[in-house]
């Protein structure tokens, strides 16, 4: 049974890892043929109301904003101390 979730844990990084370079490589195609991705956005939306699916939330006038995020412009960690904060007297041997 363990080998079973190591492999299925394995598969479920593998596909992850896929999934955010396929995403990447997206947004940066999106950036290099911008009009080319807004045409193409434009027919997907005709099909999937052709087809009866709605896209909630999106006019026609929406400017498409597309960020990046990038180690380089990533918020680090907090790393400080929390030594003792929001501890109460029963976590400690204490009475509450």
């Amino acid at each position: 049974m363990t080998e079973s979730r190591q492999v299925s844990g394995m598969q479920a990084i593998s596909y992850r890892n896929y999934r955010r370079a396929r995403d990447r490589a997206l947004v940066r195609l999106s950036h290099l043929y911008a009009d080319e991705y807004k045409q193409l956005l434009v027919e997907e939306r005709e099909l999937d109301e052709q087809e009866g699916k709605k896209w909630i939330g999106v006019a026609d006038n929406t400017r498409l904003t597309i960020t990046t995020h990038t180690r380089a412009n990533a918020v680090p960690a907090f790393t400080g101390d929390t030594g003792d904060a929001g501890q109460d007297e029963g976590d400690n041997g204490g009475e509450a």
